[in-house]
């Protein structure tokens, strides 16, 4: 039986090059989608030559409003499903200070995913069939001092992503949240991560996939993750503002 194609959103992030591969050895083709789709091509290669599936490169910027809709009628086809890893952390201390900074942030990790995963929905449902999968983050679950615009964008995402499932739940399009807690990957590279909580990009991809292959609509890479972020969220506030969270 033929699998359809996954396009992966953000193509060149480690995690989205870990999906890739994950699908592709169970025999789906892939789109990989990036703003340089150029520095896609030993992806491309490697993966094709690994997995002996079709795979494609494709120019995408997820900030390019305008060009969403040519972005998708440009595909070799429509794909089955659409994994949107598209994010960026920035510094929280710039952020604070530099609104154009922040802006960036929040319309990375909330706007633009937000955007071309509700055109792809709209492409589905028509179609009647496919799955949308956002990778989120915990960071979105309650503002700390410490990352709260980055993690106000991730909560926005993780709140379209609940609203377009629910939107969808009558139809047989899926939509799946995804919750990484630290992932080991570029942007996290000078960052100090505490070893029994951080993933591999590998280990996402395999949560991306067990996600796919069931029936769940929200996945903590890490279990670990759904318990400190219950203890976070039920903090109460009073005593949540004294932290340094």
């Amino acid at each position: 039986m033929t699998k359809p194609p996954i396009l992966i959103l953000g193509a060149r992030s480690d995690i989205g090059r870990a999906i890739a591969h994950r699908f592709a050895a169970e025999g789906h083709p892939v789109q990989l989608a990036a703003r340089a789709p150029e520095a896609l091509e030993a992806d491309r290669a490697d993966i094709a030559l690994r997995h002996g599936v079709e795979v494609s490169c494709h120019a995408f910027d997820a900030l390019d409003h305008a060009g969403h809709e040519p972005f998708l009628d440009g595909l070799p086809e429509l794909p089955g499903i659409a994994a949107c890893v598209v994010g960026l952390m920035g510094e929280q201390e710039e952020n604070a200070r530099d609104m154009d900074a922040a802006r960036l942030v929040m319309r990375s990790n909330y706007e633009g995913p937000a955007e071309i995963l509700a055109r792809l929905a709209n492409r589905f449902e028509a179609r009647g069939s496919g799955t949308l999968i956002g990778v989120s983050s915990v960071a979105g679950e309650r503002g700390r001092a410490s990352n709260y615009v980055y993690g106000s964008a991730k909560a926005g995402f993780t709140a379209f992503l609940s609203g377009l499932r629910n939107r969808l739940s009558r139809t047989p399009v899926r939509v799946i949240t995804v919750l990484p807690g630290f992932v080991a990957t570029r942007m996290t590279e000078n960052m100090d991560l505490p070893a029994p909580l951080t993933a591999a990009p590998l280990e996402v991809a395999e949560a991306v996939w067990r996600a796919h292959a069931g029936a769940r609509d929200v996945v903590y890479v890490r279990r670990i993750w759904a318990l400190i972020m219950a203890v976070i969220r039920a903090i109460p506030e009073p005593v949540f503002k004294k932290t340094r969270l």
